[in-house]
């Protein structure tokens, strides 16, 4: 378990150096462990014992990591809240998860029924008093829960242990390359797995820094990047849809960057190339899940990358395409991806059933279909719900989605399969317009027949201002599902 000296290890390697800032503070690592080991005692002094669980409930901000870091020290549990839950939602987390404390924002309501710590009350004052214990090195030790976004059903705690982490951030260094020279921009929300694993822990733990934006603005977004001056950074497709979007004046300086990860959603082939001629950087699409600690697969920083796979697994996992009978299938042939490794959750809070249900002999069932090529090269064609069955075809949501991308005026599709009386389901597609510009439906219906065979063209293009999103920037398909719309044959 290495997370819970991490700060007292940077301290005594380089007091001075930068660890984490954000737009209000910075702190070298003698700031951090200082702060760390205050708040520490204080988490002690407030009950909170080894096993305990704190919930987070906090934007992204510098607190954050010290109140990570801090739990860890004591061997307790995180669970970070999506400040924009609703109170029963919030709720509904916190009983789940026998939440102890839950550390909130001062412009925040308290939660009933759990006691609350505001920011203002975190107190950097009490590191002399810490050597009465030594900080916790149990790998077993709960580390993290981390909630679904629930899009299939109630929302379920992923328990990753010290030991997960410890496996995932080390597969991180080796397949991101990182290095004490690097600076991470972090932009993803610190409520899930993908910020604090690629954006937090794994630059910390190689001697990097990392820098905390504020929230996401396109227009504001490259201003960061030159004054930060990062080396890489994580998003998902729709933060560089945005981005590639710019005004064509729009010329940063990004040489600092060295590359930035693209995950948590498919993006086309077209986006990635796109997106790399104009700003000079390439986009490493990778592939992974909170059940997993984040990332199962990456394109090689240097290397072969191949634009519409996700890669090749990370160090230390495996990676099989099953078919329905649960047996390997061969190169080329589409299936369910499962993976195993030591990143693998030790299961679901509470349910072991669903657990069983998608572990099996340390195999982990992504839920989500593909296929690898010959270079062992995954390519992602949707999750097993998404599919659309049309009169007993199997049609995969991401070809269709690509070919929409293509159209220069489509800033981002998103396909569903819609019930119909005579196919069963048929393809109904959505689009979202590039900022200023107008979708011209026959330009994309005669795209669709280029380049779709007739049982997979959209039997409807329905234009939207913005995509519906869930907490962590995916496409919230079964929002899409639930609209009215009209079909037009």
């Amino acid at each position: 378990m290495r997370f819970s000296t991490l700060p007292d290890r940077r301290a005594a390697a380089d007091p001075a150096a930068p660890a984490v800032a954000d737009s209000a503070q910075t702190l070298t690592n003698a700031d951090l462990l200082d702060r760390v080991r205050s708040v520490a005692v204080q988490l002690r002094q407030d009950g909170i014992a080894r096993g305990d669980v704190v919930a987070l409930r906090l934007t992204n901000r510098v607190e954050f990591v010290i109140l990570l870091f801090a739990a860890w020290r004591i061997g307790a549990t995180i669970t970070p809240v999506n400040p924009a839950l609703t109170p029963g939602e919030v709720t509904r987390q916190l009983e789940d998860s026998q939440t102890k404390l839950v550390v909130i924002e001062d412009d925040s309501e308290p939660v009933p029924g759990v006691e609350s710590l505001y920011l203002s009350g975190l107190r950097y004052d009490l590191a002399g008093d810490v050597d009465a214990e030594e900080p916790v090195g149990d790998p077993d030790a709960l580390a993290l829960l981390i909630y679904t976004s629930g899009t299939t059903g109630v929302p379920k705690g992923v328990m990753l242990d010290h030991a997960n982490l410890d496996a995932m951030t080390e597969m991180g260094r080796a397949g991101l390359q990182l290095g004490p020279t690097d600076r991470c921009l972090l932009i993803l929300p610190l409520f899930h797995v993908n910020g604090i694993v690629v954006s937090v822990l794994s630059p910390l733990l190689v001697g990097a820094s990392v820098v905390i934006a504020e929230r996401f603005n396109p227009n504001t977004f490259f201003e960061t990047v030159e004054r930060v001056r990062p080396t890489f950074f994580s998003a998902v497709p729709t933060i560089y849809s945005m981005l590639a979007a710019l005004p064509e004046e729009a010329r940063p300086d990004t040489s600092s960057v060295r590359f930035a990860v693209c995950g948590a959603a498919p993006a086309s082939a077209e986006l990635l190339a796109r997106f790399e001629t104009r700003y000079g950087f390439p986009l490493v699409e990778a592939y992974g899940l909170s059940e997993a600690t984040c990332g199962s697969t990456i394109n090689p920083v240097d290397g072969l990358r191949k634009a519409g796979t996700v890669g090749l697994p990370f160090p230390g996992q495996d990676l099989r395409i099953l078919g329905p009978d649960g047996a390997p299938l061969p190169q080329g042939q589409v299936g369910e991806v499962v993976v195993s490794g030591p990143n693998v959750m030790r299961g679901y809070l509470g349910r072991p059933e669903e657990t069983a249900a998608v572990i099996t002999d340390g195999w982990l069932r992504t839920g989500d279909v593909g296929f690898l090529d010959e270079d062992g090269y995954l390519t992602v064609v949707g999750r097993s719900k998404d599919m659309i069955i049309r009169g007993g075809e199997n049609i995969y949501p991401k070809e269709i989605e690509d070919v929409l991308a293509a159209d220069p005026a489509v800033l981002e599709a998103a396909v569903v399969g819609m019930p119909d009386e005579k196919w069963g389901e048929v393809v109904v597609a959505f689009l979202q317009p590039r900022p200023g510009a107008t979708i011209d439906l026959e330009s994309v219906e005669d795209l669709c027949k280029q380049h779709l065979s007739p049982y997979k063209r959209p039997v409807s293009l329905v234009v939207l201002e913005a995509l519906p999103k869930n907490a962590v920037g995916k496409l919230d398909k079964r929002a899409l599902r639930e609209r009215d719309y009209a079909i037009s044959r």
